[in-house]
């Protein structure tokens, strides 16, 4: 964590005092940004270090002269661009930002499958002797298929399709939201249990090769970037401010005869998620890339 220096539009603590005093140029708005504001510097200098619990209620508001009121908005604030969080029964802590999962987004050499699912994404997290979760069973769903899926499905728009929806954890913090869409045909032709709001052990891949005998010989990865919409905002836990962006991955795979058999859409949270594309014969990575300083913009 680099210290970062108080700049036009900043509060910066009083030493000689140990209570808020505006620099040149001091925050507008309501008090509670302005002892927010003045909380955030410290953290961002580490002045207040990961997993510090950060001074009572009570003592923030002796300290910046405010109403329990005006703390509890600025402590909220905070939380809301997730610096802070409150431990019941232990108070409030800087929270330590999630260790980034690197996904090799190609073709695994030991799972055969596409980085990011399936298979591949389990044995990807557990090489990292962490564990990957699911917050339940997979929610089946018969959907008309959306233009951005009926146009990568090739379909027309409005053709029934099986959507198979994962919310996806790994070591209890939530990771990635993933939904699978084949076309409702497929389990009228044999593959029934895309319908089951269960688990299909040996992965769907597998499972419409045995069943319909479609390989999957290939898939393409379309990979976007926006800002997450109030769902992602509330199972992702990061702020509602837009900060955080979201990846959103479509993956279509392709049949034997070059026919599109699905199309997987995986939300990943920029924080704590990071890709890597291999193309011939490469190496196993051998480095990690290290996130940039909480705070830090550049």
């Amino acid at each position: 964590m680099g210290t970062r220096p108080a700049g036009p539009g900043q509060v910066v603590p009083d030493k000689a005092a140990g209570a808020a005093a505006p620099a040149r140029g001091t925050v507008a708005g309501p008090k509670y940004r302005r002892i927010a504001e003045s909380l955030r510097l410290r953290i961002v200098s580490g002045q207040l270090a990961e997993d510090k619990q950060l001074p009572t209620e009570t003592e923030l508001t002796k300290q910046f002269g405010a109403s329990r009121n005006t703390v509890r908005e600025a402590i909220k604030e905070l939380i809301n661009l997730g610096l802070i969080e409150t431990r019941p029964g232990q108070g409030t802590y800087v929270t330590r930002p999630p260790e980034p999962l690197i996904t090799t987004l190609t073709s695994s050499e030991v799972t055969g499958l596409g980085g990011g699912e399936g298979a591949a994404y389990r044995y990807e997290v557990s090489g990292e002797h962490r564990t990957a979760e699911m917050s339940g069973p997979p929610r089946v769903e018969l959907h008309k298929a959306a233009s951005e899926i009926a146009a990568r499905l090739r379909v027309a728009e409005g053709t029934p399709v099986i959507s198979r929806h994962e919310e996806r954890l790994i070591d209890g913090t939530p990771w990635s939201l993933q939904t699978s869409f084949y076309p409702r045909r497929f389990a009228l032709q044999g593959a029934e249990k895309l319908l089951d709001n269960e688990d299909i052990p040996q992965g769907t891949v597998k499972y419409l090769l045995e069943t319909l005998r479609l390989e999957q010989v290939g898939y393409r990865d379309w990979i976007t970037m926006r800002a997450p919409n109030p769902n992602e905002i509330a199972f992702f836990r990061i702020p509602p401010d837009g900060r955080i962006a979201v990846f959103e991955i479509f993956r279509t795979a392709f049949d034997q005869t070059g026919t599109p058999m699905r199309v997987t859409v995986t939300i990943f949270p920029a924080d704590r998620n990071q890709f890597i594309v291999n193309v011939g014969q490469v190496p196993p990575a051998e480095y990690k890339l290290i996130p940039p300083p909480k705070g830090d913009k550049t």
